[in-house]
């Protein structure tokens, strides 16, 4: 109830396509799922939060890190992958939780975006939460850092996605829920276990030339060049690029999800381009966007209850 009596209203998940309605049987090919082959509100109504991720396993690891934290952990449970019949991408699921790989880049995320947009919406969720967990590379920042995206912007430090429909070119808002962004710093600053900013993220189409690295197959510029596009960035608000935050912000914007994004920092590029920090040190750094989103998620759910 709100402070009048009265239900608060409900924000359901929106597709704006009016061609699905004459689908018999919507088919999510590439999450091996449909309309008529499952019963979607009985999968999936329930759900309230949703992370997304670009590894597979990674996936798996928080959903089994979220079942604990959450107190539903089974021992005996193996957490099936919900899309088994193919292996495009995989998604587990505990309680009001949805965990989803979505590979890399934006075409991979774009697609996977689609389908699992309108299996909220066919699954009558309303109220969701989604947030991208990640890596990327920082910009000033201590390797380790949590980088919460105030707003993605492309590499020319415009907030905006562009996609070519039809021929033409069609400008998207990246903008992000501002209000979740500051709880999740919210909830990190109580945590108190690892440095947390918020700040600007370039989202490109490639890891090498587009992200101005000098150790790829091709590269055209100087150690200067890279080093003054990376101060002009840090001089834009920029904290950390990655592949995937232009097209998740626009297609959340667009469907009415809450929606954020939070990368660790593998390394600050402005000291270099490769990865070469030792296994066990990247493994607890890629652990740290999960350990905040879940403490996040069971901290809103305990105070629903």
């Amino acid at each position: 109830m709100d402070g009048n009596g009265t239900e608060p209203c409900s924000s359901p998940v929106c597709v704006n396509n009016p061609h699905l309605e004459a689908l018999k049987n919507d088919i999510l090919y590439h999450l091996s799922l449909g309309t008529s082959t499952h019963d979607l509100p009985a999968m999936f109504g329930d759900v309230k939060f949703v992370c997304v991720g670009g590894s597979p396993w990674r996936m798996k690891a928080f959903i089994e890190y979220i079942a604990t934290e959450l107190n539903m952990n089974d021992p005996k449970s193996e957490y099936p992958n919900i899309c088994a019949g193919t292996d495009r991408y995989a998604m587990y699921k505990i309680g009001p939780v949805l965990s989803v790989s979505h590979g890399m880049g934006i075409p991979s995320i774009a697609i996977m975006l689609h389908e699992l947009i309108k299996l909220l919406h066919h699954a009558h969720c309303k109220d969701v939460t989604i947030i991208r967990i990640g890596t990327s590379g920082g910009i000033g920042l201590e390797p380790g850092t949590l980088v919460i995206t105030k707003q993605s912007v492309d590499p020319t430090f415009i907030p905006k996605f562009e996609q070519v429909i039809l021929g033409k070119t069609v400008v998207r808002n990246t903008d992000l829920d501002q209000s979740l962004a500051e709880e999740l710093l919210q909830c990190s600053q109580e945590l108190n276990r690892f440095e947390t900013v918020i700040g600007n993220t370039i989202c490109t189409m490639d890891f090498y030339e587009g992200q101005g690295r000098l150790d790829g197959a091709f590269c055209s510029y100087t150690e200067k060049d890279k080093l003054d596009y990376l101060r002009k960035a840090r001089d834009a608000g920029v904290c950390n690029i990655e592949m995937e935050s232009s097209v998740f912000a626009a297609m959340c914007k667009m469907s009415g999800l809450k929606a954020a994004v939070v990368c660790v920092t593998l390394l600050n590029r402005l000291k270099g381009d490769q990865v070469n920090t030792s296994h066990d040190v990247l493994q607890d750094y890629q652990q740290r966007p999960q350990i905040l989103v879940g403490s996040y998620i069971k901290k809103k759910l305990e105070g629903c209850n």
